[in-house]
């Protein structure tokens, strides 16, 4: 190998696009990945302004607006079968979250609604749905490609814990910080690779994690403002949401992207074995 080759093999690839072009191509990219979540704020804003009949509760509205764009977005084939599976079933982990939560007073939902269940909205479900839409979108768009993924036997134990701990922590102690840990232990040396109009780009998967939490709080503060849900402090008038929770969508983002993770190495595995060896 030349010297020119070994440095060109040595050099770093970036782990952001910069370049303008490349920024512009990247946002892009990352903003159509967030059709369905932007979706749902759109929903959330429009249910406060329009003036619904009184038959039609908000909560209700939201639901059925939630269902058409889902479909709208298979029809347009924007998501594919697969996609809407995984979507599927972020929304019934999230649906049993939110089943659990609102029990216990973590968050409430106020208003009345034909689609109830114990106090819990079924359009609630797809706010979880729209975290796996994106994680699937940008997959696909920006050519994700995982390196030292340490495998379904290290991130399927630990999948588990993180979700358990949602709901044993207000019996038990809270053991989030030791996850947090836990996890930065286990990708250490994971990361993404993805690519922009054609060039390569990696990041390491920890900060992954921690850039998709801090968005999604981001994103829950736009919710919560248009009612999406209320939090015991937010009852009076509406404030921000707490720092704390970065903590919490992070780690919710890690049982969101270890399902995808797998699904998505199950199918790769799955269509190289119908392919057969090559001759």
């Amino acid at each position: 190998m030349s010297a020119t080759a070994t440095l060109v093999q040595k050099r770093r690839v970036p782990v952001f696009p910069f370049a303008p072009a490349d920024l512009w191509a990247f946002g892009w990219q990352q903003a159509l990945a967030c059709i369905f979540p932007g979706g749902i704020f759109l929903t959330l804003a429009l249910s406060r302004a329009l003036s619904l009949p009184e038959w039609l509760p908000r909560y209700d509205f939201i639901l059925l607006a939630c269902l058409g764009l889902q479909a709208a977005m298979y029809l347009a084939r924007l998501e594919s079968k697969d996609e809407i599976k995984v979507i599927a079933v972020f929304h019934i982990i999230g649906l049993a979250l939110e089943l659990y939560k609102t029990r216990m007073g973590s968050w409430s939902y106020p208003e009345p609604a034909w689609t109830k269940i114990g106090g819990v909205p079924l359009y609630s479900g797809f706010m979880y749905a729209s975290v796996a839409s994106y994680l699937c979108q940008a997959w696909r768009r920006l050519d994700v490609r995982l390196e030292r993924w340490p495998g379904l036997v290290w991130t399927g134990p630990l999948a588990v814990l993180v979700y358990g701990n949602f709901f044993t922590h207000h019996f038990l102690p809270d053991l989030r910080w030791l996850l947090m840990a836990a996890i930065f232990v286990t990708f250490f040396r994971s990361y993404v690779r993805y690519a922009v109009r054609g060039r390569p780009y990696q990041m390491p998967l920890a900060l992954a994690f921690v850039l998709i939490g801090f968005f999604i709080w981001v994103a829950e503060n736009i919710a919560t403002f248009f009612g999406a849900w209320q939090y015991p402090d937010q009852q009076s008038a509406w404030r921000l949401v707490h720092t704390s929770k970065i903590s919490s969508w992070f780690l919710l983002c890690i049982i969101s992207f270890i399902i995808v993770a797998q699904l998505k190495h199950v199918k790769e595995g799955l269509l190289a074995k119908r392919a057969g060896p090559e001759e």
